[in-house]
């Protein structure tokens, strides 16, 4: 019978024992201890062991050495209990001597770890998130001291982001897409250099993930865009600030208000502001990037920026709203202008709040220049700014439907959300003649197996202003049912517009939606997917088209409302829709070309997304080249 102490010993050394029989499978090396090195991205061929070699080989033999010392330490568990207790302190300082030495092997045989010296003990360390040890490993089922359900520190690399990027990096030079010259990349990276500097921005770092998965080929063909891509990662600016308020019953309370000016090479910020308790700077900052790129890829080229508050609006009063509105834009209308940045509508702002905040710039600011891109304010130019982001994504939808020689009319369609946007899509597919099945909010979500019709869309508009839930709805409508914490991407469907929130369709719905039938999916929401999601949608061939593309119908409205000739004119909806729909077929054009010239075919499922990255990097690539290193 082990005792617990050395029965701990042995699993810790047999963990280390796992660990660099697995690493040496790759024989990858590390050209001295501590060092972070260069990883070099090219054909491969100067370093045929990170080529030709595959991540996962076959069991090696350990050595005679290796053998003996297990053996050795074997031996302990079968010595009687007293002896036992006499002899456990003999495998600790063997243990603690022999693991130093497979550390360092361990290392000298794995490209991504190094050894540095934690609290006089050397360990080894992953170069990706600086942790070591089981701080390093994951354990989803919360067992520590179960060995067969950890995930080794090797394992746990082969699952991270700079790891899939090198994977795919790989990939490409096989592709044959590289440069005259190899290119040098730091073992920091671009997603490495990322997630040093900003290490719990979650959002953040998986928006530049994708983003940098895809411009693979472009990097690859020019090195300089290396150092493009970090200096864009980089914010213009950050403001961060506090914002006081008194309640009704005149208590006082403060939230935490946000604006980042993440990029304005191509011209003024555009971009929304967002009140929800779950606002953070990392949701900010990734919300300012994808804005950013959607811009870049729009008609108009424009800056790009977001906003927001982690303050709550439901269950607040009108005057509670827009006391919070006013303390807001104190702090915020010296960073705003019609040359500077304007922001928009996003989650949990919308009519009544963009009247608040520009009724306060106005004040502040002295003159009526810059009117903010608000719907059905009497200071607005066009008539359908609200509808334009849903209405795109159901023109978009349509564009990706022509080119199969395929219409919407028919096809059953899932909808997440029961926000401006999604209420918009629904509409607009209802005029395509398509089936929209399902709404949801925060608890769950609503499925209506005849679908929706406009008096139907009419009654969930009432429910929602009314603050009740979407429950109420299947209490009129008999064929309709409630799901109470629940998505609706298992029901059978067509094309599929997330419209909520990022990250609301994990590995689980996207292997729901795969199983469903879905064969498009059309980002609402910003960076619905999680990677996971991702990953089973394109090996499912699931064609995904991107928000930055998508839902570029937002941008335009908003352009042509603060357009000179669109003010002195009230365009008819009509006139509206036709100019939406042609911006949405140049934005369409403009990313399939950009994935075309770098060799995505027009068919395949990543084309969309990998395009319109592309498209929208380069332009700003180039501006900031032209503008120099500012």
């Amino acid at each position: 019978m082990l005792l617990p102490v050395s029965g701990l010993g042995m699993n810790s050394t047999m963990d280390d024992m796992n660990l660099i029989q697995q690493a040496q499978r790759h024989h990858l090396v590390v050209r001295e201890l501590g060092e972070e090195i260069d990883l070099e991205i090219g054909p491969g061929d100067d370093d045929p062991s990170f080529a030709n070699t595959p991540l996962i080989g076959g069991p090696q033999e350990p050595t005679a050495e290796e053998h003996d010392e297990t053996k050795q330490l074997g031996m302990v568990s079968q010595l009687p209990n007293d002896d036992q207790d006499m002899s456990k302190t003999l495998p600790a300082k063997r243990k603690k001597k022999v693991v130093k030495r497979w550390r360092e092997e361990w290392a000298d045989t794995y490209k991504w770890a190094y050894v540095d010296v934690k609290e006089g003990t050397a360990r080894i360390f992953c170069s990706i998130c600086r942790e070591y040890g089981r701080k390093h490993r994951r354990n989803p089922y919360g067992n520590e001291g179960s060995r067969n359900m950890q995930m080794s520190a090797l394992e746990e690399h082969n699952n991270s982001l700079l790891h899939k990027e090198a994977l795919r990096l790989q990939m490409a030079s096989k592709d044959k897409i590289i440069a005259e010259k190899p290119i040098y990349v730091k073992a920091g990276s671009i997603v490495e250099a990322a997630l040093k500097r900003d290490p719990h921005e979650v959002e953040f770092i998986q928006s530049v993930q994708e983003a940098v998965h895809a411009l693979e080929r472009v990097i690859a063909k020019n090195s300089h865009y290396v150092n493009i891509m970090e200096r864009l990662l980089e914010p213009e600016r950050m403001i961060v600030f506090r914002v006081p308020w008194v309640d009704d019953r005149g208590e006082n309370h403060v939230n935490r208000g946000f604006r980042v000016q993440f990029n304005q090479a191509l011209g003024p910020c555009r971009g929304g502001i967002r009140f929800h308790p779950s606002v953070n700077l990392s949701i900010v900052k990734f919300l300012g990037f994808e804005q950013t790129l959607k811009n870049a890829l729009s008609p108009y080229k424009l800056g790009g920026a977001a906003g927001g508050s982690d303050f709550d609006p439901k269950g607040k009063s009108d005057n509670e709203i827009m006391r919070f509105c006013q303390s807001f834009m104190n702090e915020l209308y010296r960073y705003l202008g019609p040359d500077k940045d304007l922001p928009s509508e996003e989650m949990g702002v919308g009519t009544r709040e963009m009247g608040y905040l520009f009724g306060q710039y106005r004040r502040l600011a002295g003159h009526f220049q810059g009117s903010f891109t608000g719907p059905r304010i009497f200071w607005s130019g066009s008539s359908l700014r609200t509808e334009a982001t849903g209405y795109g994504l159901v023109f978009f939808a349509q564009l990706i439907l022509s080119d199969m020689n395929k219409e919407l009319k028919g096809l059953r369609c899932v909808v997440s959300g029961s926000g401006k946007i999604a209420m918009h899509v629904l509409e607009k597919l209802i005029a395509y003649g398509a089936l929209p099945i399902s709404v949801s909010d925060s608890k769950g979500y609503l499925v209506d197996e005849d679908g929706f019709d406009y008096m139907k869309i009419s009654f969930l508009r009432d429910i929602k202003a009314q603050q009740r839930s979407l429950r109420d709805y299947s209490k009129t409508y008999a064929r309709s049912k409630y799901y109470d914490e629940a998505k609706p991407w298992n029901e059978r469907c067509d094309v599929a517009f997330p419209c909520a929130s990022q990250n609301e369709i994990d590995q689980s719905d996207a292997i729901n939606l795969v199983n469903s039938g879905c064969r498009i999916l059309v980002e609402g929401s910003n960076m619905p997917c999680t990677p996971e999601a991702v990953d089973v949608l394109r090996k499912a061939n699931v064609l995904i088209a991107p928000a930055m593309a998508a839902g570029a119908g937002g941008v335009v409205a908003g352009e042509l409302e603060l357009n000179h000739e669109c003010n002195l004119v009230h365009w008819s909806p009509e006139d509206f829709e036709s100019k939406l729909q042609e911006a949405m077929k140049q934005t369409y054009q403009r990313a399939l070309k950009a994935a075309t010239d770098f060799g995505y075919q027009k068919e395949s499922p990543e084309a969309l997304v990998h395009g319109a990255v592309i498209s929208s990097f380069l332009t700003i690539a180039q501006a900031m080249t032209d503008q120099g290193c500012v």
